[in-house]
């Protein structure tokens, strides 16, 4: 028997376990972020689930933090190469073009990646469905001369785009589910 399908309904009444089951690879590597937010229960919304996972992170200290930034792969980078990626990073980078790129096009984004590494102390996280391969590109040269307080909000700002596209996704598949 399939369970009941993804809704608000099931989500309030799931235990903990079920909940990071369901919930846990929205934040990459990150299942403590649905662990934490599923004591906000109850959620009325996708959206309070999606506020709720980004107040967890909120409430960490600065180490746990820059952990979760440090879960999340390189763009194009070695993951990318070996097939390693979770399959929602997979996704992402493809459609952006980056699974696609020139062997000039992969060195430069090599380099870029080892600069912003070693100036920040974390990967460039990018939600790439807001770029084209291109903007990718400028986003990191521009984004690398930045301080690294301000690189610190704007990394888990667009963890908090990449997330919310995963969620919104998540549903949408249930509802798709749900018609076939």
């Amino acid at each position: 028997m399939n369970p009941s399908p993804l809704n608000l309904d099931r989500i309030n009444r799931m235990d903990r376990a079920e909940f990071v089951q369901t919930f846990g690879h929205i934040f990459e590597h990150s299942p403590w972020v649905a662990e934490l937010a599923w004591e906000a229960r109850p959620f009325d919304s996708a959206e309070a689930i999606h506020r709720a996972m980004i107040a967890a992170v909120e409430s960490r200290d600065r180490a746990q933090r820059i952990a979760l930034l440090a879960a999340h792969p390189d763009l194009a980078g070695r993951e990318a190469q070996t097939g390693t990626m979770t399959q929602d990073s997979t996704r992402e980078q493809a459609r952006a073009g980056l699974d696609a790129l020139s062997a000039t096009e992969l060195a430069r984004i090599g380099e870029l990646n080892a600069a912003y590494r070693a100036r920040h102390g974390f990967p460039f996280i990018a939600c790439v469905r807001h770029y084209t391969k291109d903007g990718i590109l400028f986003e990191f040269e521009r984004r690398l001369t930045n301080d690294t307080e301000a690189e610190f909000r704007t990394a888990h700002e667009q963890i908090y785009a990449i997330t919310g596209f995963r969620l919104r996704a998540l549903f949408a598949a249930a509802q798709r589910d749900l018609a076939a």
